[in-house]
């Protein structure tokens, strides 16, 4: 049984699948049931469930634990170790509850819920990435003579498929447990002309840097490519602009691109974001602050953004001791 090594979030096993797969039609298919076992994120993101759900009943860590088989303090350690936050600390970070309270005094919930103890000094702004559009030409022939490398991997969010390219990291999405082929599918069909090979070794080192904080360095880039219209670059772009810690309204990222009117328009490309996590279209929200949807499910945007919450609260806590 694999589990995930959630105190460096390194990935510690992958799921592998028909490594002679290759593919030129919209679909990859699966030869094996993939689903992992002893995820620590299936109880963190049920823990997330359940606080989103039952704010109003302020569910205390022995409540909590009840749902999961865990004793209360084994739960409080395996969410901190996690998220870097207890699991009341979580609730009033980014729940809905919190939510309404900052609403009310007309503020955005995240942007609120930072400056009000989860903020400081910060090295981890932003993933210290590259990113370069491919050619017009690759979204037109929807990446014919395009090779992706694809492999399933543990991440502190569930199963994550990273899909890269001789030029670099080209997706990654996530899949929750039994739902492996509609991720595969999902992904592939958006070029589905390209020849897609499952690559374990390929893959890996891409998931052990995107999940590692210590692995985020400026002096040593991420590289990332997009496929996209032109519309769809811009958008991206622009989310890679947004720092850790900061969320912005989707008609914010249409002035920012130039294009004010096309809030609507911002929130399909913001949901076609192919890189997620690394592209952070997790930082995305409606005007009210409200989170909104998530292509890969709401309860795992709360998570990602939970994470990251807790990322700068240990961030700032060092700083402030260093």
């Amino acid at each position: 049984m694999c589990k995930n090594r959630v105190a460096d979030q390194t990935p510690e096993c992958s799921y592998s699948l028909n490594r002679e797969v290759k593919l030129m039609t919209p679909q990859a298919i699966l030869q094996k049931d993939i689903t992992p076992t002893g995820d620590d994120y299936a109880i963190v993101s049920h823990i997330i469930e359940r606080i989103s759900k039952d704010y109003r009943d302020q569910p205390s860590l022995e409540t909590l634990a009840q749902d999961t088989g865990l004793s209360p303090t084994a739960l409080q350690k395996l969410f901190t170790r996690w998220a870097g936050l207890s699991p009341k600390g979580f609730l009033q970070a980014v729940t809905i509850d919190h939510a309404r309270r900052l609403l009310d005094e007309g503020m955005p919930l995240l942007e609120t819920a930072y400056e009000t103890g989860l903020s400081g000094p910060s090295r981890l702004h932003d993933l210290f990435v590259t990113h370069e559009g491919m050619s017009p030409g690759d979204y037109k022939t929807r990446g014919a003579g395009l090779t992706i490398r694809y492999g399933f991997l543990i991440s502190p969010f569930g199963l994550a498929l990273i899909m890269v390219t001789d030029r670099g990291l080209a997706g990654l999405a996530f899949a929750d447990p039994g739902k492996e082929h509609e991720a595969l599918a999902d992904m592939t069909s958006r070029w589905p002309n390209a020849t897609y090979v499952e690559d374990i070794a390929a893959t890996a080192p891409y998931a052990a840097r995107i999940f590692n904080p210590a692995e985020w360095r400026a002096d040593r880039p991420l590289k990332v490519v997009t496929i996209g219209t032109d519309f769809q670059l811009r958008v991206w772009e622009a989310l890679l602009k947004i720092p850790m810690g900061k969320c912005v309204a989707y008609s914010d990222i249409a002035a920012e691109i130039g294009s004010p009117t096309a809030s609507r328009a911002v929130g399909a490309a913001v949901g076609a974001n192919p890189v997620s996590f690394v592209v952070p279209c997790h930082r995305a929200v409606g005007k009210s602050g409200a989170l909104t949807g998530y292509h890969w499910g709401l309860t795992r945007k709360r998570a990602i953004l939970g994470w990251e919450a807790g990322q700068l609260s240990a961030d700032s806590a060092m700083g402030q001791t260093g």
